[in-house]
C-alpha cells in the first residue's frame, strides 16, 4: 500500500517539477517499439516477411532500405505511428500533474506524446529527436523539415513493400538522402535551442525545491536516469520520484530523498494526481 501523503507534500511544496521519460511511458500508452507484437504484425507484417524486420526500430536507421535495387518503406515513417495518440498522456489531465508550477520535460521518446497531451513545446527537450521532423542524412546543413506529409504520401503509394523512387525525400540543399531526426547518432542535428532552455531551467531553480519525476526509465538508462540522479544528489532541496513497472532503481546516495514506485504508470499517475489535489 502506497503512502501518498509524503510524496504529495513534496509536489505541493515544490517550486518546479522536472519530468524525465523514456520507453516505459510509451509502452504504457500502447506503443512498444521493441516488441514484435500484434500491432507490429498488423502494420508491418509484409515488411517483416520480406525483409526480416522484427520490431519498429529495425528500420529506424533511415527512411528507406535499399533491398534488391528497390526502396522499402520503413516502420518509423508510418503515419499511423506518427499520429498515434497516447492512451493516457493524450488525456489533457496528464499535464495537470504540474498544476500551476513551472516544469520542464526531458525525454528520449520521439512520438510527441507530451505535446499531444498539452505540454508547452518550449518546455520539452527530446534528447534523441522525434519522428515529426527530418534532416539531411550527411548532414550538409542544420535545418529540420516536417516529415508527416512525406510519410503519408509514401504510405499511400507503398505497394508490395516498395514506393516510387520519386517520392523518396531528398535534401533540398545537396540532393542526398534524408533521415528521420531521431537516433541518428553523431549525424543527428542537436536541438541546441531546447538544450539552452533546459539549462536555463536548471539555473533558475538551482538551490530551490525541485521535484524530479521519472516515468518509465530502467536502471540501464544513461541518457536520462543517470543525469537525473546526479542532479538530485547535487541539489540539496531536490526530491526524486521514480515510477516504473518491475524495475525501480535508486542510487544509494539519494535514497533518503527519494520515492520509488513499482507499478503501471496509467494507474499510479492518476493516484498521484488525486493525492496532490487532496
Amino acid at each position: 500500500m502506497i503512502d501518498w501523503n509524503p510524496i504529495a507534500e513534496k509536489f505541493r511544496e515544490a517550486d518546479a517539477i522536472l519530468i524525465g521519460a523514456s520507453n516505459g511511458l510509451s509502452i504504457t500508452e500502447g506503443l512498444h517499439l521493441f516488441a514484435d507484437n500484434a500491432a507490429f504484425e498488423r502494420l508491418f507484417g509484409d515488411f517483416k516477411q520480406k525483409y526480416g524486420l522484427g520490431v519498429h526500430f529495425a528500420g529506424h536507421d533511415g527512411w528507406m532500405a535499399q533491398r534488391g535495387g528497390k526502396m522499402g518503406l520503413l516502420g518509423p515513417a508510418h503515419p499511423s505511428l506518427l499520429r498515434a495518440v497516447p492512451a493516457y498522456a493524450g488525456d489533457e489531465r496528464f499535464e495537470g500533474h504540474c498544476g500551476e508550477k513551472d516544469y520542464f520535460v526531458v525525454t528520449s521518446n520521439g512520438e510527441g506524446h507530451f505535446e499531444l497531451c498539452g505540454f508547452d513545446p518550449t518546455k520539452i527537450y527530446e534528447i534523441e529527436g522525434n519522428w515529426f521532423t527530418m534532416q539531411c542524412a550527411r548532414p550538409c546543413h542544420d535545418t529540420l523539415y516536417s516529415s508527416l506529409e512525406v510519410a503519408e504520401k509514401l504510405s499511400a503509394a507503398e505497394q508490395g513493400c516498395h514506393v516510387p523512387t520519386e517520392l523518396v525525400p531528398r535534401c533540398p540543399k545537396c540532393g542526398g538522402p534524408m533521415d528521420i531526426h531521431m537516433g541518428a547518432g553523431q549525424r543527428m542535428i542537436p536541438d541546441t535551442a531546447a538544450q539552452a532552455r533546459f539549462q536555463n531551467f536548471l539555473k533558475t531553480y538551482h538551490g530551490k525545491k525541485l521535484v524530479v519525476l521519472e516515468l518509465g526509465i530502467g536502471w540501464r538508462n544513461q541518457l536520462i536516469k543517470a543525469p537525473m540522479m546526479r542532479l538530485v544528489a547535487s541539489e540539496p532541496n531536490a526530491t526524486y520520484v521514480t515510477i516504473n513497472l518491475g524495475e525501480v532503481y535508486i542510487a544509494d546516495n539519494i535514497k533518503e530523498k527519494s520515492f520509488g514506485l513499482d507499478g503501471r504508470l496509467d494507474e499510479l499517475l492518476p493516484a498521484l494526481r488525486e493525492a496532490c489535489e487532496a
